[in-house]
This record gives C-alpha cells, structure tokens and sequence, in this order.
C-alpha cells in the first residue's frame, strides 16, 4: 500500500512539474515587446503586452516605419489598403490584438480576409512575447518574421 502511494505521490510531482514548465506556464507581470527583425514594404511590425496578476491585460500590435510613424495612423495608405484588400491597419491590428487578449496566448489566432502576411507576423511576434513574458524578461526580442 505504501509504494502504491510513493508510487502516486511521485506521478503527481512529476505532472506538476511538467505542467509549470508548458506551454501554460504563468506569465510574470510587467510590459513585453517582440519586433520584427526587417522593414516590409516600408513598416516594422511589432506587439507589446502588458502582464498583470499572470494574466494579458493590454495588447498593442501596429508597425511603424523609420521615421517611427504608426502604420495604423496613416490615413492615405488606410484608403489605399482598405480599397486593394478590404481592410486597413488600425481595423486588423485591433482585431489580431483582441484575439490575443480574450485567448491569453492559449486560443488560436484567426486570420482576416485581406491581412493574411500580418496575421503570419502577428503569430510569430505573439509567440514570442509570450515567451518573453513567461520568462519575465522585459528586453525588446527581435524576431525574424521573414521565414
């Protein structure tokens, strides 16, 4: 009866264990950034989540270019995209951020007709972030979003 008990007791150590080290590992508080690594077609995507009490409370998902201007504040390219792709950076951003912050990082992220090569960036920039954010190391990852 004894070993039956070490026997469970061990089983239930091991598990704990490997469920702290998964994928659901808690999330330390504090704000986290992943960028990507290049310029595509003149703007640099990245996400910013702030953690606290182990759950994402803010997400921030945009671009800018090198001048450092917000891709979702660009009226002229908004109309250009909008009309070429039935969509614009400030209604995608929102949407791939909002996927984020009701999922927690546990829910797949649902692409949207028009901004499929965001929603490709956004999942490897999440992914990252997430990472970062469990690991609670605040320093800007860059991410090679390009493969």
């Amino acid at each position: 009866m004894k070993r039956i008990l070490k026997a469970a007791l061990a089983s239930l150590l091991l598990l704990l264990t490997l469920t702290a080290c998964g994928p659901g590992s808690a999330l330390q508080d504090g704000y986290y950034t992943a960028q990507a690594a290049q310029f595509s077609h003149g703007w640099k995507e990245f996400v910013t989540i702030m953690v606290k009490g182990g759950e994402v409370v803010s997400v921030e998902y945009n671009a800018e270019n090198a001048s450092g201007f917000i891709k979702s504040w660009d009226n002229a390219y908004m109309q250009t995209m909008l009309h070429s792709n039935g969509t614009y950076p400030n209604e995608y951003t929102r949407y791939y951020a909002r996927q984020l912050l009701e999922g927690q990082g546990e829910q797949p992220i649902d692409a949207l007709s028009g901004a499929s090569s965001s929603h490709s960036t956004f999942q490897k920039l999440a992914a990252a972030v997430l990472e970062l954010a469990r690991q609670g190391n605040s320093q800007i990852i860059i991410v090679d979003t390009a493969s």
